[in-house]
């Protein structure tokens, strides 16, 4: 594909872009170490109180440490730092709650589990920030404890769409496939900071992928070049798609023998920093063509924090639509006032092509609305 200008209208949807963070990119970890930390405090505080207590466990940000890549393995020379900031409830009358050391040991046990060349004993500094909640949304969240429904806990909106396209679901699957154990065990020499662009155009599709490769499984230049060529031939074969044009670390010069190398399998090692919110949203997917919220849904309460379940439930609400036979495509969006109960949303709107019956559409919403209530429990069990 070479650089174009297309000029359309906006009813145009032959052209597509989207993107997908890997599991180790750094804004990634931040996301996925702040939601854990969000749900092991969930679980510790039903375990000890039988109810959850306020948290928004909703800020990180990773610095990129230093590192001296080489081929048959370099090493970290300056460790990275990932830096957990929030709010929780830390003290429940005479009852401490151990905050602090929840969070960085579900820090450490999630990098141990996710990214399998960094060394947590020495590859990264931990540290925990989280503090008190301030009074005022304390008690708005504590009314839940009582038995009465949650009340939002911020103004604030959450958008969804349904069905996914064949380039999105293309996204996914290449990001999945290279972040497989079965792949790992067959190239151990991918590394887990995978992202994926996908572009579609008149003349077929185009996925741009930077992978972190690993490099003591790296001999030389040409064998890198060859486990590219490896990759590249793994992934046509798993992806099945007309007119697919596939390019991997566009930005190597093997003139310059520039290379992406890493240690660790993540850009984290060396510079490339991280921060909760600027990764893929609920779909798991940033998607600039379709509806969508910058709302960074990792880490808040499952509870009453609209950033979080309005967003789930638009898209929850909009594949239901959908997979009901109500309409084709839908588009949803739900916008809070705080302090009010968090099934009883300001506006919803619902976009639809080539909907059917209002009426049971209607009754599908008022349904789903009534869950919300216990919707916490669906995010905490990770469904």
């Amino acid at each position: 594909m070479t650089n174009s200008i297309i000029i359309g209208t906006l009813a145009d949807n032959d052209i597509e872009m989207a993107e997908r963070k890997g599991v180790g990119h750094p804004d990634s970890i931040c996301d996925q170490i702040t939601e854990q930390i969000s749900i092991e405090l969930c679980k510790y505080y039903l375990k000890e109180f039988g109810v959850i207590m306020h948290h928004n466990v909703d800020k990180a940000l990773l610095i990129g440490g230093q590192s001296i890549p080489a081929y048959n393995g370099g090493k970290i020379i300056k460790p990275i730092s990932l830096i957990i900031a929030g709010r929780a409830t830390q003290q429940v009358n005479d009852k401490i709650i151990p905050v602090e050391e929840i969070a960085i040991e579900t820090a450490k046990n999630w990098l141990q589990k996710n990214i399998r060349h960094l060394d947590v004993s020495k590859d990264i500094l931990i540290t925990s920030k989280i503090r008190p909640g301030s009074p005022d949304l304390v008690d708005l969240f504590n009314r839940f404890g009582k038995g009465e429904i949650p009340l939002a806990n911020d103004t604030s909106f959450g958008a969804g769409y349904y069905p996914t396209t064949i380039l999105e679901n293309s996204i996914i699957k290449i990001e999945e496939l290279l972040n497989s154990q079965d792949t790992k065990s067959r190239f151990p020499f991918i590394g887990e900071d995978i992202k994926v662009m996908g572009v579609k155009d008149h003349s077929g599709y185009y996925f741009t992928i930077a992978i972190a490769m690993i490099d003591k499984y790296i001999t030389d230049l040409n064998d890198y070049i060859s486990k590219i060529k490896q990759i590249k031939d793994f992934i046509h074969s798993n992806i099945p798609l007309p007119d697919t044009t596939i390019y991997i670390n566009t930005a190597d010069d093997y003139e310059r023998e520039s290379i992406y190398l890493t240690v660790t399998g993540t850009s984290a090692e060396s510079g490339d920093d991280g921060q909760v919110g600027r990764g893929n949203r609920v779909n798991g997917l940033i998607t600039p063509y379709r509806p969508m919220s910058m709302e960074a849904t990792a880490g808040k309460n499952p509870v009453s924090h609209i950033g979080k379940i309005y967003n789930y439930f638009a898209m929850d609400l909009s594949k239901a639509i959908v997979e009901n036979h109500f309409a084709d495509e839908a588009n949803v969006f739900i916008v809070s006032q705080i302090g009010k109960p968090i099934h009883e949303p300001q506006l919803i709107h619902i976009k639809l092509k080539n909907g059917g019956d209002k009426k049971r559409i209607e009754d599908l919403v008022k349904e789903k609305l009534n869950s919300l209530p216990g919707y916490w429990k669906r995010i905490i069990d990770m469904k």
